[in-house]
């Protein structure tokens, strides 16, 4: 196992593509895969049958949350009796998957199944719509695109190859699969609490922290890398000290004996609330440095009609509310980690200018939602790595973020 590779969390991953005798109820009640000799180096050759308690999804670009269910998952030799009893000289290891209703009702022919074995002794079951964005994230993560094979399953086991590394495009993937991806930089903790004691800093400071631990990226050299670069390393940075704090936190409540969940429900939900909103922070402060490193005129969130604040306006605020300026030269970005349907949101916040640009780091929207922006004249923004989770159609539309630097400095020239 190795820290901040995909082996911290899986010992290994199984897929292949559903056949309609797996999924169809009417024609059989069958939930056992054939478990070929490339599914034994996952599970091994027990003696007995050997359970894994274990987590059942079902994955589309259409639904924010996954239809979710919990089982047990089965590994086991078919033959074993036969040998023991009349001397058969033959294994026939099996997995065995309990119809999880909610799951077994979405699954279809073609879709891809993922059973993965968690480091934790439990198993991961996933089913993703074929032909979908999810689908093409999850063969992605786990390096499976190239050994997906019909009918059977196809393994990768020992995931701590440089593919295999945690950056943050599979943090996010992770996450929709209920993996929270945690890495601690200890090494800066005694730095992080010097600097900002025991309280959690504005979000701004930390954002510079964060930059300033990474010496040797500029945005001038790369844009898109340098963007990415930040808010991995502030991410990590992050959960680091809020580990720290939480524990103390924690520590505390423990410490005074009380009976009362009040206090660390509170904790609990103050610390979503906060991680959600220093990571959307996160991303307006880089930008907001890039901007500055690129020498490019700007105001964030200036008051544009019925009091809305757009995150950023090019040149500024004032040649926006200065009807003498010209409108194709005016441009405004939203920032969003992620948008699903929250990307409407933006569509009023500058009246005078026609075409939004939305920067996001969602590595993947569905091809539905991309072509409802484009009839909204939303552009969409995302830096260059994560164009390849995007279909190939959607890829020619996308800008990275060196190309948006590029149409703003070039608007900036005639101001």
């Amino acid at each position: 196992m190795k820290q901040g590779y995909l082996s911290q969390y899986f010992d290994g991953v199984a897929v292949k593509r559903l056949s309609a005798v797996e999924i169809d109820v009417g024609r059989s009640n069958q939930r056992e895969f054939n478990g070929a000799k490339e599914m034994r180096r996952l599970f091994g050759e027990p003696t007995g049958k050997v359970q894994f308690p274990a987590r059942f999804l079902y994955l589309c670009d259409d639904d924010d949350e996954p239809v979710a269910g919990q089982g047990i998952l089965t590994w086991y030799d078919a033959r074993e009796k036969a040998r023991m009893e009349r001397g058969v000289m033959r294994q026939e290891y099996r997995l065995y998957s309990p119809s999880i209703a909610t799951v077994s009702q979405c699954a279809a022919e073609g879709d891809l199944l993922l059973v993965a074995k968690r480091t934790d002794g439990g198993a991961l079951v996933v089913v993703a719509e074929k032909n979908t964005l999810i689908e093409r994230q999850l063969l992605w993560l786990f390096d499976l695109s190239e050994k997906l094979t019909y009918p059977g399953f196809s393994v990768r086991a020992e995931l701590e190859t440089n593919q295999d590394k945690i950056g943050f495009a599979a943090r996010v993937i992770l996450e929709q699969i209920g993996v929270d991806a945690e890495e601690e930089a200890l090494d800066y903790l005694e730095q992080m609490l010097a600097q900002f004691g025991k309280t959690y800093p504005k979000a701004e400071l930390f954002s510079a922290f964060a930059r300033n631990t990474l010496k040797d990226v500029s945005s001038l050299d790369s844009t898109d890398g340098a963007l990415i670069a930040w808010m991995e390393h502030e991410e990590i940075l992050y959960r680091t000290f809020e580990n720290h704090l939480l524990c103390e936190q924690l520590q505390k409540i423990g410490q005074a004996n009380t009976k009362d969940a009040n206090p660390v429900i509170k904790i609990v939900q103050s610390t979503l609330q906060r991680r959600r909103s220093r990571a959307g922070l996160a991303l307006e402060n880089h930008m907001e440095h890039i901007f500055r490193e690129h020498d490019i005129t700007y105001t964030r969130g200036g008051i544009t009609e019925g009091r809305l604040k757009p995150d950023f306006i090019f040149p500024g605020i004032t040649h926006y509310h200065d009807m003498a300026f010209p409108e194709n030269s005016l441009t405004m970005l939203a920032a969003k980690t992620t948008c699903k349907d929250r990307w409407r949101q933006i569509r009023n916040e500058a009246g005078r200018i026609t075409v939004k640009h939305l920067l996001t780091l969602e590595p993947g929207i569905s091809e539905h939602q991309t072509r409802e922006m484009q009839t909204e004249n939303v552009q969409l923004v995302l830096p260059r790595n994560l164009h390849e989770f995007f279909m190939p159609a959607q890829q020619a539309w996308l800008l990275d973020v060196s190309d948006f630097i590029h149409l703003v400095k070039k608007r900036q020239q005639y101001t």
